[in-house]
Order: C-alpha cells, then structure tokens, then sequence
C-alpha cells in the first residue's frame, strides 16, 4: 500500500490487495483468504485451501499476464469445475486483454460467462443471467467454429440454457454442481 492509503503493484498501477474469498469477495485487511489476484502468492502464513486446484495466485503468473490459449482454458476449465468461476474469469480476463484483435470478443465472452456463473455462486440471479447471456451473445459470434478447441456453440446453448432457467425458476432451481460449462470440444 501506498502513503496515499491505495494499494498499488510494482508498476503502480492500482491494485487491490486485500484477501478475497473462494467467490472473490473482498475479504478485511488480515483476513484470511484466496490471494487478491493472479500473481501474488498467498499471504504469510496462509497455506493454500486444502483439495483446491492451482490457481492463477498459486503460479508465478503476473497480473495480466495471459497463459498460452489451451493452457487458460484448461485452468479456466479446473477452475470453474471445482467452483471457483471468479479465478476462472480471472484466467480468461487476461486472455482477453492480450488476445490478438480477431479474438478478443471471444475471450471477452468467455469471461463474461464466468463473471455471469460467479454472479450465479454468489446468489445474484439477476447478475448472472445478464452476464450469461451477454457473454452467449460475444461467443456466438465465432459459432460454427472451434477456434482453440473452444466449443463456441456448446457454450453459448449452455450458457442461455442456464440464464433461462434462472429467469424462470430462480437460483434456487439450480443446483451448484450445475453451474459451469465446458469450455473445449472433448477429446476423443
């Protein structure tokens, strides 16, 4: 932190330091938590939760620095798959930032599905129905196509499917083990 009182990061950029929790919740100063962001390690004496998968803030990633495509799907993927869609957002977010301009409203879509499930995870229907459908609507832009193995039309049908059946029935319609979509064409 700053003598200004505003956490900032080595670049001075403004950063917010503070803890987060597994929803990405600003937790107090102290308090124990997920690391704030990618790229800063958790803080002293704040073991890693046991049984979650490596995060953005378990790697030596910077900020904003994006992983290779497939290796922030995968992440993105784990992270979304074990509950954690803000990390997952998180992931994606600086995909997007340094995606080439050809594919920047994909990554960007790809993050507003996440940002739109971590709304889900947090209780706020009306949040997450925006953010799935405008993250649907970003994505079906590349539909008919896989560019980096990324299912375009499985997520966009996923993510409106989810969106509506929160509309309709409410958040607590869905279970949490349902609120994810996969991100990849499936190997075979």
């Amino acid at each position: 932190m700053t003598s200004s009182g505003r956490d900032r990061d080595s670049t001075g950029r403004p950063r917010n330091a503070r803890p987060r929790d597994e929803l990405g919740r600003p937790l107090s100063r102290g308090a124990s938590g997920q690391p704030p962001s990618p790229g800063q390690p958790p803080s002293p004496g704040q073991p890693p939760s046991p049984g979650q998968p490596p995060s953005p803030g378990d790697t030596s990633l910077g900020d904003e620095t994006a992983l290779p495509p497939a290796d922030a799907l995968a992440l993105a993927q784990q992270l979304i798959d074990h509950g954690r869609a803000f990390r997952a957002h998180e992931v994606l977010e600086a995909s997007w930032k340094a995606a080439q301009p050809a594919d920047r409203d994909l990554w960007k879509g790809l993050a507003q599905v996440a940002v739109g499930l971590t709304h889900a995870q947090r209780g706020n229907a009306r949040g997450a129905v925006a953010l799935l459908r405008r993250g649907a609507g970003a994505v079906s832009g590349y539909a008919g196509g896989c560019p980096h193995g990324i299912d375009t039309a499985g997520i966009v049908s996923s993510a409106n499917e989810l969106a509506d059946r929160i509309d309709q029935d409410g958040l607590s319609a869905v279970s949490p083990d349902r609120l994810f979509v996969l991100l990849r064409v499936a190997v075979r």
